[in-house]
């Protein structure tokens, strides 16, 4: 398979793992955040990785930072490699700082932009789902408007507190600061819908997204949501509808 060819297409499954450390554990966790993101993306059955920090969900701005939350978003080359992820040096080296740890598995629904200059959801074609649905959002703002775009956040961030169907979200951001992104659960695609297209805060902050030339990159994504194993917790979860298995109940 070409390059091009592996670039188009669509991933049989995306994990998020999302690991919780002691707030003592601070130095270890920065110090993996600086060696592991190459070693992600060497491990073997990988073909797209990113480790990031993570915010509280409150406001998504330069001061929301959670510095006992960290996480890797990883594209799989089959979900065989993906299973052996907790024996990898990079996983193994957050089991051993981590005080409670969470994977979410997904399968790429709808994905636009690019992040890295590379589409790692591939051109995925949509399709009906009848449960739970994860957003992303992921964006490299323009130095120059960066005050601008911080401004604009919190009207939106404190309509998404409440929006109806809501079961998670947090921010997410690799280094330097201008590199940032959302993610977000939701109970139904009509939840989402209803708030990305519907809800006035997120409406406004979508149709000044263009005219105000936020981003020099930018990438939205929706998932299916395969399952949830481990500490739901993590993720801010505010609702139990899923099973200790991991399935939806």
């Amino acid at each position: 398979m070409t390059e091009r060819a592996v670039e188009h297409a669509v991933p049989d499954l995306v994990t998020l793992h999302v690991w919780r450390t002691a707030p003592a554990a601070l130095p270890r966790a920065l110090t993996r955040m600086a060696l592991d993101p190459r070693r992600l993306r060497a491990t073997p059955g990988v073909r797209f990785g990113k480790l990031l920090g993570t915010g509280t969900g409150t406001g998504f701005g330069p001061g929301d930072a959670d510095l006992t939350r960290w996480a890797a978003l990883t594209v799989w080359d089959s979900p065989t490699a993906a299973a052996g992820f907790d024996d990898t040096p990079v996983g193994r080296a957050w089991a051993r700082i981590a005080r409670a740890a969470v994977r979410v598995d997904l399968r790429p629904l709808t994905s636009r932009g690019e992040w890295s200059r590379r589409r790692p959801f591939g051109e995925p074609a949509g399709g009906r789902v009848a449960g739970p649905v994860l957003a992303l959002t992921r964006a490299r703002l323009r130095a120059r408007r960066a005050a601008t775009f911080w401004r604009a956040v919190p009207p939106v961030a404190a309509a998404l507190r409440t929006a109806p169907g809501l079961l998670a979200r947090f921010g997410v951001g690799e280094a330097p600061l201008g590199w940032q992104g959302t993610v977000s659960v939701w109970r139904d695609p009509t939840d989402l819908v209803a708030f990305a297209y519907r809800h006035p805060e997120h409406r406004a902050a979508i149709t000044r997204t263009p005219t105000e030339g936020w981003y020099a990159e930018e990438l939205f994504a929706r998932f299916e949501v395969r399952g949830v194993v481990g500490d739901r917790a993590v993720l801010g979860w505010v609702d139990e509808d899923v099973d200790d298995r991991g399935g939806w109940a």
